[in-house]
């Protein structure tokens, strides 16, 4: 079995001079550090008195999973011969909250818009999601189902 190993530093940005006293006296402000890679500001959620402005970790969790499945499913049709001559998607996150406060993703749903070469087969590209559901790593992490929904004009 290989594996690979990733690191990242995280970085609490801003004390206020009070510290975690109570729940309002504390920035939710960090830093995301990779070695040699740009630097990610980020905070909470602005619902849980983060900075809207900045990403937090419900965005990044999302994203990750999309581009997993976008970086797989190019793998795919280069192997099968769709030549995809665009992708985007516009992913959705349903994260629930319980009486305690947790909460946990309950779906995540990608809506792939993909452009494909007109001699490419449709059908073919359309079925690639699947498999590339079935490869991504982050998706095979997860305890719930990862729904995609693509359109391929």
């Amino acid at each position: 079995m290989k594996t690979h190993n990733y690191e990242a530093k995280i970085e609490w940005t801003v004390n206020k001079g009070a510290g975690t006293f109570d729940y309002r006296s504390y920035s939710r402000s960090h830093v995301i550090k990779v070695e040699g890679k740009q630097d990610i500001l980020a905070s909470s959620d602005s619902a849980f008195r983060g900075n809207a402005s900045k990403h937090n970790p419900e965005d990044l969790f999302v994203s990750s999973i999309a581009g997993c499945h976008m970086l797989w499913y190019l793998h795919l049709c280069s192997d099968a011969g769709v030549l995809v001559m665009s992708y985007e998607d516009v992913a959705e996150g349903i994260m629930i909250m319980d009486e305690k406060g947790s909460g946990r993703f309950d779906k995540i749903i990608l809506r792939p818009t993909i452009t494909i070469a007109p001699e490419s087969d449709k059908a073919l590209a359309v079925s690639l999601h699947e498999k590339a559901n079935e490869m991504c790593f982050l998706a095979n992490s997860c305890n719930f189902k990862i729904g995609v929904e693509p359109t391929i004009t």
